[in-house]
């Protein structure tokens, strides 16, 4: 590798980042602005934002990396990931759309007419938040330490810095340029170096055995079948309750825009999917001795200096490198900008000044645990969040659009319960030293805790002598019948 070319592919990715994030500013003046893009963003340039960050660093290195460790296994992500988009479609885009809101805790408040409700949410949607910037800020470190010989902490800061200073400069308007333009730099990042890996691997007899690079699998046990059904469960769940995501939809001018975007997003998604995973395959042909967790994540990073020993390997390498921190940096900005306008709103006034700071609030808390944490799999942090969030957030939010029984003290109820038992599971995962079916069922518990949340909902609200408020069919109605 050669860390001129790679400091100049990261310099050019922040000039670019910083000249868009800031151009923002001459257009961002009202709160509209800087919260949702007052509601102006088109479907293909939305979809390409949304996209941008989604495919956050677990997707651009870690994905590959989890290829290369488990083969096969590994793709239950991508279809999971992908298809979450599709419950999104069908079940909460377009009515998120139209309720008129900011942010989730503004659309449980105007849905529940409660205060409480409200609070219990924010605290939710900023712990979702946080747990999936630091996996970001991890990823930058660990790039960063491949490319060059500097500090893991070099990277992190770095990533923080401008993505406080995107957010705080030009709000959702700015966030969104740059998130669009990160994603077809990602995929180009990606799929350039694949294409001539795999040209140059086509060349000739293999010089591996393709035996032993995709094996023929075994029948799973009752265990795996168990992890494997409950990891999909969350992964296509999980989306729902993801705030920066459901944010975006705000965004759009209409409710069939945002169903336009979210068709457009799998189409995306689903592309830049299958060149990450296809990069994983390459790893387990080219680079095998990588199979090892802490180095299956830098597979991505390492293989075209390995095809390619000259300059070509080092241009290959310093676009993968523009690229991840491209993942990184569009990611946790879409975070933060939807953090900030909970933090904004439920903690200070509201205002653009309220929501700069709260941009700088929400990079500092996860910039501190990022350096005071040891990264793990890429791609198994993001899968927490997504079992967090599908555990908490995502009952609430489906039966807030689709049932009219639900009350104030059923959501609080059912976001505490599944917030809870989520986090005492995986907490108890990493400390207890249990095996088998147990260890499964602690490691991987949406398939219980989803349930027993949603339940809980479910049971307060019908037991709640507070009926719901009075205005919910009026409510549900906007949310459901088509704009005129």
């Amino acid at each position: 590798m050669n860390p001129v070319f790679d400091a100049i592919a990261i310099a050019l990715l922040v000039v670019a980042t910083v000249v868009l994030g800031f151009a923002g500013l001459r257009i961002s003046r009202t709160t509209s602005d800087f919260f949702v893009a007052s509601r102006s963003v088109r479907p293909v340039w939305n979809a390409s934002a949304i996209s941008g960050e989604y495919l956050s660093a677990g997707t651009f290195l870690g994905l590959a990396g989890l290829v290369l460790l488990s083969g096969a296994e590994g793709f239950w992500f991508p279809i999971g990931y992908a298809a979450g988009y599709l419950l999104v479609l069908l079940f909460v885009a377009a009515p998120l759309r139209r309720s008129g809101a900011y942010t989730i805790p503004d659309f449980i408040q105007a849905r529940l007419d409660s205060l409480t409700a409200r609070r219990v949410t924010s605290v939710v949607v900023l712990v979702i938040g946080w747990l999936y910037i630091v996996p970001q800020l991890h990823g930058a470190a660990l790039a960063l330490g491949v490319v060059a010989d500097v500090d893991p902490w070099v990277g992190a800061v770095l990533v923080a810095v401008l993505v406080a200073g995107i957010v705080a400069a030009g709000g959702m308007r700015a966030v969104t340029a740059v998130q669009a333009m990160q994603y077809w730099l990602k995929l180009t990042a990606l799929a350039l170096p694949v294409v001539f890996l795999l040209i140059a691997l086509s060349d000739g007899e293999p010089s591996f055995d393709p035996s032993l690079v995709f094996p023929v699998a075994q029948g799973p046990s009752a265990v795996d079948a168990y992890a494997t059904g409950s990891l999909l469960l969350a992964l296509l769940l999980g989306t729902i309750g993801l705030p920066h995501v459901l944010v975006r939809f705000y965004t759009s001018p209409d409710g069939v825009s945002a169903r336009t975007t979210t068709v457009i997003v799998v189409a995306m998604i689903g592309a830049f999917y299958a060149v990450s995973s296809t990069m994983g395959l390459i790893g387990r042909a080219v680079a095998p001795d990588l199979a090892v967790p802490g180095l299956a994540d830098t597979v991505v990073l390492a293989l075209p200096s390995r095809v390619f020993p000259g300059l070509i390997g080092e241009l290959l390498t310093a676009l993968l490198v523009a690229g991840a921190f491209a993942a990184f940096l569009a990611t946790s900005s879409g975070i933060v900008v939807s953090l900030a306008g909970v933090v904004s709103q439920d903690v200070f006034s509201g205002s653009v000044r309220s929501f700069r700071l709260s941009a700088v609030l929400c990079t500092v808390v996860p910039l501190a645990v990022a350096l005071f944490t040891v990264p793990s799999g890429l791609v198994s942090s993001v899968g927490t969040v997504f079992v967090f969030a599908a555990s908490s957030l995502t009952p609430v939010l489906l039966l807030g659009v689709w049932w009219r029984g639900l009350t104030a003290r059923g959501a609080v109820a059912g976001m505490v319960c599944g917030a809870v038992s989520c986090g005492a599971a995986l907490v108890a995962s990493a400390l207890l030293p249990v095996t088998g079916f147990v260890a499964a069922l602690l490691a991987h518990p949406a398939a219980w805790t989803i349930p027993l949340a949603t339940a809980v909902v479910v049971g307060v609200s019908l037991a709640d002598r507070r009926r719901p408020p009075a205005r919910t069919e009026r409510y549900l109605a906007r949310l459901h019948l088509p704009e005129h």
